[in-house]
C-alpha cells in the first residue's frame, strides 16, 4: 500500500506535541494534530510489504511484535495516502473498538515491526491512526452500535480497556450488557491511571456516552463482592465477564517501606486525576523550583509566581502533594514516566527515577536484538523530556538499587539509600544483581514513589468464585472461559500486567467467546 517509492522519497516526521515550556503550565493532552498534506506523505512511506509485520501481533522472547489487534495498517496508509478518510476509518474500526485510546497511549509495537524500520525509520502507523479516528469523530463517522435483541444478558465487571472492549462487542450482536465500576466515573486505567496530559479525559468520556448511546448500562461506585454479592450477578445475568485488572501493586522489601510519604505510584497518579476533574488543582502547577525554572526560560507572564498546596483542601480524595518536595520515583517503565511529568506540574523541588535495569542502548543491537523483535534502545519519553527541559539532565539512574528509605523523628521519609549494581550470571545461568562496593549513595527525599508494576489481580472476586489461578495468580481461563460455569475472565487479570492493546484484543475475543456460549456460534 502506499506509493511504491514513498519510503525514499519522505522521511519520517515525528507526531507533534507541544513544547515543554507550554505543557508543563497545565494540564491538557501533549499531542497536536498534523496537517492532512503531511499525514498524507507519511501514509505514502508505507512499503506494500509482501508480509506485513505490522499487523502481526506475535510474542517473540516474551514481547510483542506487531499490534495484538491485528489492525489492517496497510490497508488504511494507502486510503490516508489517497485521501479516502472515510474508508480509513472503517478499515481501522473493523479491528480497533477504540484508536483514540490507542494512538495516545500505545507505545506501537506495529512501528517497531515496520519493514521499512529494518533499514530506514518505520511508518508513523501511530500518529496516521491518532489522525484518522480524530478526523471521524470530527466529520460524525463515529456512531452508536446496537445489533438485534438476544435476550442474553451479560455483566461486565470492570470498565478499563478489556471491560470496555468486551462490552462494545457483546452490545454491538445485541446482547443486554451491563459494566460494574467500582470507581466513580467509568474507564478504569484510561480514567484514572493514565494522566490527563497523556489522555485527556474527554476523549475517555466521549466514547463512554457512545456507549450508553448504544444501550450498554454503567453502574459505578459499586464493587462487586463488597457492595453487591457475585452471587447476584450469577443469577441475574446469563455470562459475566471479569475484566478487573491487575491492580495489585508491587510493594518494596526494604526497611522503612512503611514511612509517611512512601506511596504507590498508582495512588498518586490516582489521586491527582481525581481532583483533577473535581477542580481542585487550580493554581497549583508549577509552585516550587519547577516554576521558577520556566519562568527564567522566560514563561509568558500570565504564570502564578505563588500557589497554595492543595494537600488539605483535597485531603478526602487522596490526594498526594510533590510540590516543594524532593521526589523518588522507584521503577523505569511507563507509571514512573507519568509520575515523572506529574510531579514536574506539581512543582516538586527534584525529581529522580530509579531504574534496576541496565541503561538501554541508543540503537538496537542486532546480534541479540534481530528486526521484528520489539526494538530494545533508549526512549527518552515526555515526562524525561520535560525534567531535561527544566534540570538540563535525564532523570533516570540505571543499574541501582535501593538498600533503605530512612525517615525523621516523625516518621516521615527523608532519605533513600541506594547502591550500584552489575548483573552476572550465577551458578544456574540466571542474571542476578550484584552490588558495587563503594558505590552507596544517599538522596534526599520527601515523597518516594513506587512504580514497580503489578503482582495480579486482586483476591476479593476470585476468591469468592474459587477460581483456578496460575503461578503468577492470574485468573486461568482457557479460551476465555474460567472454571466456573458462565464466568469469563479477559485482560490483565487473564494475562498479566500489559499493554491497553492487548487488553483491547482480550477484552474483544473474550466477547467472542461469550457469544459462542450464549448463542452457539459467534457473530464477532
Amino acid at each position: 500500500m502506499g506509493k511504491a517509492t514513498g519510503f525514499l522519497e519522505y522521511k519520517r516526521i515525528e507526531p507533534k506535541k507541544r513544547a515543554p515550556r507550554e505543557r508543563l503550565q497545565d494540564w491538557l493532552e501533549m499531542r497536536l494534530p498534523r496537517m492532512p498534506e503531511v499525514i498524507k506523505t507519511q501514509g505514502e512511506r508505507c512499503m506494500n510489504c509482501g508480509v506485513p509485520f505490522c499487523q502481526g501481533g506475535v510474542l517473540l522472547k516474551g514481547m510483542v511484535s506487531g499490534c495484538p489487534l491485528h489492525n489492517l495498517i496497510p490497508e488504511w496508509n494507502d486510503l490516508v495516502y489517497k485521501g479516502q478518510w472515510e474508508e480509513a476509518y472503517k478499515r481501522l474500526s473493523r479491528t480497533n473498538p477504540f484508536p483514540e485510546f490507542t494512538s495516545r497511549v500505545c507505545p506501537a509495537p506495529c512501528e517497531g515491526a515496520c519493514t521499512e524500520g529494518h533499514i530506514l525509520e518505520p511508518v508513523t502507523i501511530n500518529a496516521i491512526e491518532y489522525e484518522i479516528i480524530e478526523k471521524a469523530f470530527a466529520e460524525g463517522w463515529v456512531s452508536p452500535k446496537k445489533g438485534k435483541a438476544t435476550g442474553k444478558k451479560v455483566a461486565v465487571v470492570g470498565s478499563g480497556p478489556s471491560g470496555l472492549s468486551a462490552a462494545y462487542y457483546l452490545n454491538a450482536v445485541g446482547h443486554e450488557v451491563t459494566v460494574y465500576e467500582r470507581a466513580d466515573r467509568p474507564g478504569g486505567l484510561l480514567m484514572y491511571g493514565i494522566p490527563n496530559m497523556k489522555l485527556d479525559k474527554k476523549v475517555v468520556r466521549r466514547r463512554i456516552k457512545l456507549l450508553q448511546e448504544s444501550g450498554i448500562k454503567f453502574v459505578l461506585n459499586t464493587e462487586v463482592g463488597v457492595d453487591i454479592p457475585v452471587e447476584e450477578l450469577l443469577k441475574k445475568y446469563d455470562a459475566i465477564v471479569l475484566c478487573i485488572g491487575a491492580t495489585k501493586a508491587r510493594g518494596i522489601n526494604v526497611e522503612g517501606n512503611k514511612l509517611k510519604g512512601v506511596h504507590f505510584a498508582v495512588d498518586f497518579l490516582k489521586a491527582n486525576t481525581k481532583c483533577l476533574l473535581e477542580g481542585k488543582l487550580e493554581g497549583m502547577l508549577n509552585g516550587g523550583p519547577a516554576g521558577k525554572a520556566l519562568k527564567s526560560k522566560k514563561s509568558p507572564d500570565s504564570m502564578s509566581d505563588s500557589v497554595t498546596d492543595s494537600l488539605a483542601e483535597t485531603a478526602e480524595s487522596g490526594f498526594i502533594s510533590a510540590k516543594d518536595k524532593h521526589v523518588i520515583i522507584i521503577g523505569g517503565g511507563d507509571t514512573g514516566t507519568d509520575c515523572v511529568g506529574t510531579a514536574l506540574r506539581h512543582g516538586c523541588k527534584s525529581v529522580h527515577q530509579f531504574e534496576i535495569m541496565p541503561k538501554p542502548p541508543a540503537k538496537r543491537n542486532e546480534a541479540t536484538n534481530p528486526w521484528p523483535e520489539w526494538p530494545v534502545k533508549l526512549k527518552v519519553d515526555y515526562g524525561q523530556e520535560e525534567a531535561i527541559f527544566l534540570y538540563g539532565q535525564d532523570p533516570r539512574h540505571y543499574c541501582i538499587n535501593t538498600k533503605k528509605i530512612v525517615g525523621n523523628e516523625k516518621g516521615e521519609v527523608k532519605e533513600v539509600h541506594t547502591v550500584e549494581i552489575n548483573w552476572v550470571k550465577n551458578s544456574q545461568g540466571r542474571m542476578v544483581p550484584q552490588e558495587i562496593p563503594g558505590t552507596e549513595k544517599v538522596w534526599k527525599a520527601d515523597l518516594v514513589l513506587l512504580a514497580m508494576g503489578f503482582l495480579g489481580p486482586e483476591d476479593t472476586l476470585p476468591g469468592q468464585l474459587e477460581l483456578e489461578r496460575d503461578a503468577r495468580s492470574n485468573i486461568k481461563a482457557a479460551d476465555f472461559q474460567t472454571n466456573v460455569d458462565k464466568v469469563f475472565a479477559a485482560g490483565d487479570a487473564r494475562r498479566g500486567q500489559s499493554l491497553v492493546v492487548w487488553a483491547l484484543q482480550e477484552g474483544k475475543m473474550a466477547a467472542r467467546e461469550v457469544d459462542k456460549y450464549l448463542m452457539g456460534k459467534s457473530r464477532i
